[in-house]
Order: C-alpha cells, then structure tokens, then sequence
C-alpha cells in the first residue's frame, strides 16, 4: 500500500495523480449512470407490461436524453480534471468505498442483465402478438370482403324476391281473373242446364239432359234405319220438336257470348268394321246438322249464329253403351248427341285441374 502511495505521487510529480481523479470520478459517474440505467430499466420493465408497444418508444426517447446527459457529463468530466487532482489524497480511501460500489455494480448490471433477458422475451412475444395481430386483421379482412361479397349477394336474392313477389301477384291477378272467368263459365253451363231441363219439361219433350256436361243423348232408331243414314219421318218431327226449344235457349242473348260451338254426334253399334261405322255415323250426323241448318221454324238470326259454330262428328263405334252386367247395349250405342262447348272451355278445364291438384 505504502508502495502504491508511492508510486501514485510519483505519477502526481509528473501531473500523473491527475489520470486517478480521473478515473476515479469516471467510475462515480459511470456508477451513477448504470444506477439511473438500472433505475430507468426497472421503471421501464414494470411500466412496458401495461404499455407495450408505447413504452419501447418512449425508452428510445429517454436512451436519447440519457445520451445527452452523459454528454453533458463528460463535459462536466473534463471540468472536473482539476478539482480532481486536488482530490487525490481521497482517491485511496474512496477506492475501497469504489469497489464495494463496483461490487453493486456489477450486481446491478447482473439484475439489469436479467432484466434485459424478461425485455427481449416480453420483446420476443410482442413481436410474436403483433404478428398474431397481423394474422387477425388479415382473416378479418379476407371475412369482411367475404361479408360484402355475401351481402351483395344477399341483394341481388333481395332483389330477385322482390320481383318474384311482383310476379307472383302478377301471377295471382291472373289466376283471380281467371278463377272469376271460371265461375262465371260454370255459372252459365249450370244455369244453360237448368234452362234447357226446365223447357224441354214445359215443352213435354223426352229428351234426358246431362246434369254435369248439358249433352243430350237421342235414339237413332227414332231417326234412321239399321244401316241408313237418311232421316226417317219420326226423326224429322223430332228435330222439328226438339231443335227449336234447344236453340232458343242456347241462342239467349244471355248466352251468346259464351257459347262457342254446337256439336251434333253420331254413333253406331259395333256391328261392322271401325271404317264402315265411321262413315255411317259421319253420314247421320251431317244429314242431322244439314236438316237443322234447313229448318223453316228457324229464325234468320238463329240460322246465321247456327251456321257459325255448328258442327257434325261422327265417332264410330268407339262410344259404346254397356249394360249393368258389361256387355254392349246395342240399340243405346246407336245414338245421335247434340253437345254445346263455351268459349275458352279447354282452357277453364286445365285451370280447373290445376286448382284441384293445388288443394
């Protein structure tokens, strides 16, 4: 020790004493600079946990002002250099108070190692978080462009129901309007049936009227013989009898707008072939159709409406009559049908079927 004193003022002959003081108070300061980093750090670790991402940037802005005052103190250093050599006398009892504060020092520097260990793993997960963060914001980007592709969508369905709705009432006006064609068609059929049931009774005429369909079936023995398609005198004072009354029902002004056609049908026995008894049940409905379009009895108007939707089938033997027990009933299949059709019938039957198959 002694030799060390020695030595020192040796050194402090040749302003060397100056080096220690320097050395000395570099190590002060140094010792409160690692105390304010230590300090700083422990401030900085247990504030960084609430304020991530903030605080990493308010620890650049201190490390700068740390960096000033460390200047600041360098200056200060350099003018210190002279009070320092005064104090060199100081220097030996301090360096024992100095190691011991190197001592805490370096365990300072050892807390702040590990504390830069927690800093770099709490780094080390934000940086894993933000990454995370990165990752959500993209799958959120990616679903909310899949919620505008799913809301457009959503539109053009919105739109697509809207005019589904207007068609469908569209749709439903018609089918109205057509429902009210319907029944007023069924209205005038049933009340054309009653009409020609109450007159043939009146006119105490035998002709059976079909309740549902309005056809009237009669005999063609009262009208041809086996075989003949020319009308006998019985049949004659038939049609004289019959046609009258029938026209002047469907005639009605009340029923001229709906009716569209007057059929007069003929049908044979199955005696024969198929192309004989066409021809013969053809013949007998136009000798029927040609004798009613010639009736005096007929006014002018009724012969002109007549001539315009009359019409004579002949259907063969294809409509048979069987008895109870199955077998044909020969004298009822040889008959002639007079039939009415309104207007727009074929289409009411389809509407007609469609609304039954919907209940």
């Amino acid at each position: 020790m002694a030799r060390r004193r020695y030595v020192r003022k040796s050194i402090g002959k040749a302003d060397g004493g100056s080096a220690w003081i320097s050395y000395s108070d570099m190590m002060a300061a140094l010792l409160l600079v690692f105390v304010l980093v230590l300090c700083y750090s422990m401030y900085q670790y247990f504030t960084m946990l609430e304020t991530k991402t903030i605080e990493l940037d308010e620890q650049a802005s201190l490390l700068s002002i740390q960096q000033s005052t460390l200047d600041e103190q360098q200056a200060t250093l350099s003018s210190q250099r002279s009070i320092l050599r005064a104090q060199e006398d100081d220097l030996a009892t301090k360096e024992a108070a100095l190691t011991e504060k190197q001592n805490e020092l370096d365990g300072a520097l050892t807390t702040l190692t590990e504390q830069q260990g927690l800093l770099d793993i709490q780094t080390s997960t934000l940086e894993e978080q933000e990454k995370l963060i990165i990752t959500a914001r993209t799958e959120l980007s990616l679903k909310e462009t899949e919620l505008a592709t799913a809301k457009t969508d959503l539109e053009g369905k919105q739109k697509e129901l809207a005019d589904a709705t207007i068609l469908l009432g569209t749709q439903q006006e018609a089918m109205a309007t057509q429902q009210q064609r319907l029944d007023d068609l069924v209205g005038v059929r049933m009340s054309i049936i009653r009409e020609l049931s109450s007159a043939f009774s009146s006119a105490d005429l035998k002709a059976s009227v079909d309740k549902n369909t309005g056809d009237i079936m009669l005999e063609s023995a009262v009208f041809f013989d086996v075989g003949k398609s020319n009308i006998k005198d019985s049949g004659k004072q038939l049609l004289n009898e019959f046609i009258p009354v029938y026209l002047g029902v469907l005639l009605r002004p009340e029923y001229a707008d709906y009716l569209g056609e007057i059929i007069i049908e003929g049908h044979t026995d199955i005696t024969g072939t198929y192309l004989s008894n066409l021809e013969l049940s053809q013949d007998r409905a136009l000798t029927v159709a040609t004798y009613c379009l010639q009736m005096n009895s007929l006014t002018t108007d009724q012969l002109s409406m007549l001539r315009s939707i009359l019409t004579a089938n002949g259907r063969s033997s294809t409509d048979a009559i069987y008895n109870d027990d199955g077998s044909i009933n020969m004298d009822a299949s040889r008959r002639v049908q007079f039939k009415f059709r309104l207007k727009d019938a074929e289409m009411i039957d389809q509407i007609r079927d469609i609304l039954g198959s919907e209940e």
